[in-house]
């Protein structure tokens, strides 16, 4: 099959990128490198650097001809969506309406839409379904539910298939330490540097942590399955920050220092996604535990 992966230097998609190759697909690139790194891409992809917003893009889909789209190219961190709405627009709006028409013109038979568990907002209970959707409280998680919205316009109106996965908590290798990365991978630096961890308060809020090695055979298993729908793509367990502490601290072999302090304006107390519809629809649950994925992510880092 020929995939055309969207941000697939990135955390999750140079991820993507190895298993489609393993998986025997003709992989095609595009990313900008803002955030994704090339080194990080196998030479078997092809590879375009370019913006999903360059008017080059429709002509770059229509020559390479792929199949399946999946895109995960994205302007992803709620402070500067915050501090400029307009750039977060761009990027996630308009951009991905110019890839659904260079698609719906190909004849693409499917795109698969990375959005975020942020279109739920504070929830009022957990786990957290699908049909709960629509508290947006940051223009980030706006336009990540316009998406799913045209998405679904796309299919109506051209007969483009789709899948949705609202991610939930996803760590792995090469996920960034920055602040703006998830918490395993700023811990497990951390860690690796022998500092103290900091905890915005008392540690006992919890999310739902997923290893990015099954979030790439999810998105692969979406390629013939779950048309037309929107998923939860999580394991839906949920694990207190001081539990993954006490996890990492095993992984590890080491006892950590731990300083706890306010908690930080905005944060969601609790965040677990329910993986029911996703079971029945994709046929497919994860494999790794949090021990296993935060083993695999230890490992690489020392590798």
């Amino acid at each position: 099959m020929n995939v055309l992966v969207t941000g697939g230097a990135g955390f999750i998609g140079s991820h993507l990128v190895e298993k489609l190759l393993a998986c025997g697909h003709r992989t095609v690139v595009v990313d900008n490198e803002s955030s994704g790194l090339r080194q990080h891409v196998p030479p078997d992809a092809v590879y375009h650097r370019l913006d999903i917003c360059d008017e080059r893009l429709p002509e770059l889909i229509k020559r390479e001809q792929p199949e399946v789209i999946v895109h995960l190219a994205a302007q992803s961190v709620v402070p500067v969506s915050v501090r400029d709405p307009a750039l977060d627009a761009r990027v996630n709006i308009q951009g991905l309406i110019a890839l659904l028409e260079a698609a719906r013109r190909q004849d693409v038979r499917k795109v698969i839409f990375a959005s975020s568990a942020a279109v739920y907002g504070e929830p009022a209970q957990v786990p957290i379904v699908e049909e709960m959707a629509g508290q947006l409280l940051s223009p980030y998680a706006v336009s990540k539910f316009a998406g799913e919205g045209y998405l679904a316009a796309y299919q109506h109106l051209y007969g483009l298939a789709y899948t949705v996965f609202r991610f939930a908590n996803v760590y792995g290798p090469r996920q960034s330490a920055k602040a703006d990365g998830g918490v395993v991978a700023i811990f497990t630096e951390q860690i690796r540097r022998g500092r103290t961890l900091t905890i915005h308060g008392d540690g006992e809020q919890t999310r739902d942590f997923i290893y990015v090695g099954d979030v790439t055979e999810a998105i692969i298993t979406a390629f013939d399955r779950a048309d037309n729908t929107v998923l939860n793509l999580s394991t839906g367990v949920p694990t207190s920050i001081n539990q993954l502490i006490d996890e990492l601290e095993q992984v590890a072999r080491i006892r950590v220092q731990r300083q706890y302090g306010p908690p930080r304006p905005g944060d969601i107390r609790h965040s677990c996604l329910s993986t029911e519809k996703m079971k029945r629809l994709l046929k497919w649950q994860p494999r790794y535990s949090l021990r296993e994925g935060l083993e695999a992510t230890w490992q690489a880092l020392h590798s």
